[in-house]
Parts: structure tokens; sequence; C-alpha cells
């Protein structure tokens, strides 16, 4: 076991650790199901498979930003290969979660889903990170990372503004009891904290480099 902590994952591994995680991001819908056939979705399950979907969704999508951090902090880029399964799974619990409030809380009433939004501002706020991961998800294939080049990593940076809206989402939606979104905005301040310190020491090395070569 420390033989594996220290040492970067062989291939056979890393595919073993995919698979692990893959059903790992599977157990919540799993979850979902099972409590349906046991009619044990609460007392009222429309909302409950709303916050369920919603949760993993922002579970995810932190567990997605973390990766780099990660790699910064420790110099190991292994676990980057989960990046892109962590994204698809944080998108597949999103579309549920826009299905579920579309199609079983409305019933696909437009006129009450606008009246709806109308009302409740975050869920235009929750609309909109969907709306801005729809192309995260379209173009996170192999072949669309060499169609578009740099132009794919500055598409993908909308991720950042997917999790602040998300948060916000979250935040407006449990109105007094912030705590639990609280917690979230704090890993997410800390992930682009991260990011933010790496690039600017970064940065420094490069300029100090650049004035010691013109001395």
């Amino acid at each position: 076991m420390l033989a594996f902590l220290k040492n970067n994952p062989t291939k056979k591994q890393i595919t073993w650790i995919k698979a692990f995680v893959f059903t790992v991001c599977l157990i919540p819908l799993v979850r979902l199901i099972w409590l349906g056939v046991a009619d044990n979705l609460s007392a009222n399950p429309i909302e409950f498979i709303e916050r369920s979907t919603g949760f993993w969704a922002l579970f995810m999508l932190l567990a997605t930003l973390t990766l780099t951090p990660i790699r910064l902090l420790t110099g190991r880029a292994w676990q980057i290969q989960m990046r892109r399964m962590l994204g698809l799974f944080m998108f597949f619990y999103v579309c549920l979660h826009i299905i579920t409030y579309l199609w079983l809380d409305f019933a696909f009433d437009w006129l009450d889903i606008t009246k709806d939004i109308a009302k409740h501002p975050r869920i235009l706020v929750g609309f909109a990170a969907f709306v801005l991961s729809v192309p995260l998800a379209l173009t996170s294939t192999n072949s669309m990372m060499k169609r578009l080049r740099e132009r794919w990593k500055q598409l993908h940076q909308l991720v950042y503004l997917i999790a602040i809206l998300a948060i916000v989402h979250f935040w407006w939606l449990v109105k007094k009891d912030i705590r639990e979104p609280l917690l979230y905005a704090c890993i997410l301040m800390v992930l682009f904290g991260i990011r933010i310190y790496y690039k600017y020491i970064k940065v420094a090395k490069v300029t100090s480099k650049v004035q010691t070569n013109s001395l």
C-alpha cells in the first residue's frame, strides 16, 4: 500500500482505479432506483430526487476541480485521467436533475415553469450552469480536443463559472441554513486559491528568469 502511494500506478492499476471510480459514481443512481422500487423516497419523492441528483452533480463537479490542485501540490498527474469520467458523470446527474424538474415536477408545463422561474431566480442560475456545461460535455472527446486545440482549453475554463453558478443555485435554494453551500463555497475558494497561487509562482519564476538572462 505504501509503495502504491509513493509511486505512480501502472496502466493496469489505473484501469482498475477507473473501474472503481466508475462504479462509485453509479452508486447514487442505483440508490435512487433502489429507494424508488422500495417506495422509500421520503414523503416528497420528487424533491428527494431533485436534491439528490443536484447534490451529486455538485459533488462530482468539485471532485473534478480537485484533480489539478492535487497535481500542483504533489507533482503527480495520473489522477488527471479521471477528469473526463467525473466531468461526464457530473453532466449525467445534472441532466437527471433537470429532467426531474421539467418532467416529474412540472410535467413539461412550460407556462408553470416560466412562472416558477420568475418566482425563484435560483432556477435560472441553475439552468445557466447546465447550459454552459453542455458544450463541455460535447467537446470531451479526444477528437474534439485535437480539433479545437488551444480553444478547447479556453472553452473548458467555463467549468469555473459553472461551479460558481452551481453553488449560488444551491445557496439560494436552502435560504436560511447555508452551512452546506457555505462549505462547498469554501472548498471552491481553496481550489481556486491553489490554482492562482501556483500560477503566480510560475509567472514570477518566468519573469525572474527573463530578468536574469537580460543582465
